[in-house]
């Protein structure tokens, strides 16, 4: 008799269960057939969806059923795709968005010339994942203005140097020239010179030092050589670099015209999820009597 009970007793739990499963996924079904996308996000993460968005009321308790239609979540990125990427381009006007497989998302920074591949849209957590590197040299970008400086700045001027200096080497040709043919003489002469035993020594050091300097000069006439392909390369590496501070200086100007600065930028990043889900609240068919 007792084990009739508890064998029963199990089975109205797994019924229970059962029906619970059944009734998560028979509301996200009416909630997608009825265009509801802030009942979607909140049946994808409740605790989130109450921490964040529910500030008032007290959070429930995690119950994982979302985990039900965890190996769909590109379908269902996909379909809530369409109404945040609208509410992003307001927002963000200057982002732009390619579904490159089934419900993910790379983001790119313009619709100018040379535009950077920014990072990716993760639609079902609402939230930007930028790419790290570009993400810096864009706030680098912003704390650099207060010095008056671009990015790449320094790297220009360190480039510009090195050409600088190689030119020079092109420009010495000449001089060097003139001082090879003075130290092959004094070798000459040094080579040519009968010393006395005790003054070998002082000899074979000024030999030396002839030898070093024709060294010394052999290797800039190298150089040279290989100047004007150098320059041509670091002319190259400056216009890479240039024309990255001008896309950093579009991005800038496209921050400051939506957000004034890059606080505030990073601000709204912040609080996107919360931002986005309460621009649906009241929209959604029966959300007054899902609040009571």
């Amino acid at each position: 008799m007792e084990n009739q009970e508890q064998q029963a007793s199990a089975a109205d739990v797994l019924t229970q269960a059962i029906a619970n499963k059944l009734d998560y996924l028979s509301t996200l079904q009416a909630a997608v057939q009825h265009g509801d996308d802030r009942k979607v996000y909140e049946l994808l993460d409740q605790a989130r969806y109450y921490q964040e968005v529910k500030k008032t009321r007290a959070a429930r308790s995690v119950n994982h059923l979302s985990e039900l239609v965890d190996n769909i979540h590109p379908q269902v990125s996909h379909y809530l795709s369409d109404n945040l990427i609208d509410y992003l381009g307001h927002i963000y006007p200057f982002f732009y968005y390619e579904e490159y497989t089934t419900g993910l998302f790379h983001i790119y920074f313009g619709n100018w010339w040379d535009r950077r591949l920014f990072g990716d849209l993760d639609v079902i957590n609402v939230q930007f994942q930028f790419d790290e590197k570009e993400y810096q040299k864009l706030k680098d970008s912003f704390a650099l203005e207060s010095q008056n400086q671009r990015l790449n700045t320094a790297k220009i001027e360190s480039v510009s140097a090195e050409s600088e200096k190689l030119q020079q080497l092109v420009d010495a040709q000449a001089a060097r020239d003139n001082d090879k043919a003075k130290l092959r003489d004094q070798l000459k002469e040094n080579s040519q010179r009968s010393s006395l035993p005790w003054d070998s020594s002082k000899v074979k050091d000024e030999r030396q030092g002839i030898i070093d300097q024709l060294t010394k000069l052999a290797d800039e006439d190298e150089k040279a050589l290989n100047a004007h392909k150098l320059i041509k390369e670091n002319d190259d590496k400056i216009l890479v670099l240039s024309k990255e501070d001008t896309i950093l200086s579009y991005e800038k100007q496209s921050i400051r015209d939506s957000f004034d600065d890059f606080e505030h930028f990073e601000a709204h990043n912040a609080s996107l999820y919360a931002d986005y889900l309460n621009s649906l609240l009241g929209k959604s068919e029966g959300e007054v009597k899902a609040d009571d």
